[in-house]
């Protein structure tokens, strides 16, 4: 199949599978971050690619997705070093959004979405540090997870944060989300048959950071799972403020993410394109000493949402403020766009959560995804509630 929409970065890796299993006969592409076996993944950079060596093995999400009976059908784009929401890559160009082509596609996960999306595979791995697979998942309108942090392995995989790093995929079918879950998470496959959450949690200054058509266009899907659940409560999420709770996600990612690659970037001096240039600059300048505060705000919120979801609660909120801005946007209207998107993003990234998104509703033709967040650990039966409302709205069990 001819690569249109520009998702691909090697087309031609192709890997059949190691041997039958309970995903036979689908076939999937992985975002240029996770090793292959023999092959160098790029990250979205030229001289990435070029001061590395070729994989001894397969990522381990990868093996398992091959020993279960899906076959590779190549590697797709990303942003530089995965450090972007936006899909516009200096180097590579821009994948195409399927659904609204003169939008961007969204990332770091672009190639994964557009991959999905426009139906070159059944399901893609993304990885997700601050919204990477649930942001182009929105904006391409598919279905995207991102695991409870740690749940999925990332061995074999470029990091970017690792304390905030997940290996997600996305679907245009929510049990094929499932079914690859059902691969990927620790447990024996039976732990999410049943859905049983009793609570909807909603949050008002979540509602207060969305675009005003984003929100209508989602509360009549949002008033419907209010009437599935025993219970329905409305209330503050962040109570410092999301936009507190964004500065702490963006500076300690900064932080980690400098001391991640920053040795790397001081001896090869790679050529970022814009934007993202500017923030390895920024994060070059964080200290150990200048993040103490955000460490223990972190920690408190993910006491808070764990306690506030625990094994019974989700968290119903859009999964970005609106559908995904025009490609080629520039300066301040960009930056408060990714600023906004963050404020959504970072609950279930400083939180450690799992979270899908659902591509239930759209404006003017234009996606706008839906998200559940649930528990730490919950990820299976979030993935089995998500099937059940994508079968039968109305049977879903709370």
């Amino acid at each position: 199949m001819e690569d249109e929409w520009g998702a691909f970065y090697d087309r031609s890796l192709a890997l059949a599978p190691l041997r039958a299993g309970a995903l036979s006969g689908l076939t999937f592409a992985v975002k240029d971050v996770f090793d292959i076996a023999g092959y160098v993944p790029g990250a979205g950079s030229p001289d990435w690619k070029w001061t590395h060596k070729e994989a001894a093995a397969h990522a381990e999400a990868v093996r398992l997705l091959l020993e279960n009976g899906a076959g590779l059908r190549g590697t797709t784009h990303t942003d530089e070093l995965m450090y972007s929401l936006n899909g516009e890559n200096y180097h590579y160009g821009t994948p195409i959004n399927p659904q609204a082509q003169r939008h961007i596609p969204g990332g770091s996960s672009s190639g994964s979405a557009v991959a999905v999306s426009a139906g070159m595979v059944d399901f893609a791995l993304g990885t997700d540090t601050g919204g990477s697979v649930r942001i182009p998942a929105s904006y391409c309108g598919v279905y995207g997870f991102r695991p409870t942090h740690g749940a999925v392995s990332m061995q074999g995989v470029v990091p970017l944060a690792p304390s905030f790093d997940t290996t997600g995929w996305m679907s245009r079918d929510a049990r094929i989300m499932r079914e690859v879950g059902n691969v990927l998470l620790p447990g024996n496959g039976q732990d999410g048959a049943h859905a049983s959450f009793g609570t909807i949690v909603t949050g008002t200054d979540i509602m207060q950071a969305v675009n005003e058509e984003c929100a209508q266009a989602v509360q009549p899907w949002m008033s419907s799972l209010y009437g599935l659940a025993g219970e329905h409560r409305e209330m503050v999420i962040a109570p410092e403020g999301l936009e507190v709770w964004m500065h702490v996600f963006r500076l300690l990612q900064g932080y980690e993410i400098w001391q991640t690659h920053g040795a790397w970037v001081e001896k090869e001096r790679p050529r970022f394109g814009p934007g993202v240039a500017e923030r390895f600059t920024w994060a070059s300048s964080i200290t150990s000493d200048s993040v103490r505060a955000e460490r223990r705000l972190r920690q408190q919120i993910r006491e808070s949402m764990s306690g506030l979801l625990g094994n019974d609660g989700v968290l119903v909120l859009p999964t970005a403020p609106g559908y995904a801005p025009l490609r080629n946007t520039t300066g301040k209207e960009l930056e408060n766009w990714r600023s906004r998107t963050l404020q959504l993003c970072c609950i279930a990234g400083l939180a450690g959560l799992p979270q899908v998104s659902m591509p239930l509703t759209d404006i003017g033709g234009r996606p706008v995804g839906l998200s559940l967040i649930a528990g730490p650990g919950r990820d299976r039966q979030l993935l089995q509630l998500c099937a059940q409302l994508a079968d039968e709205p109305q049977a879903a069990v709370f």
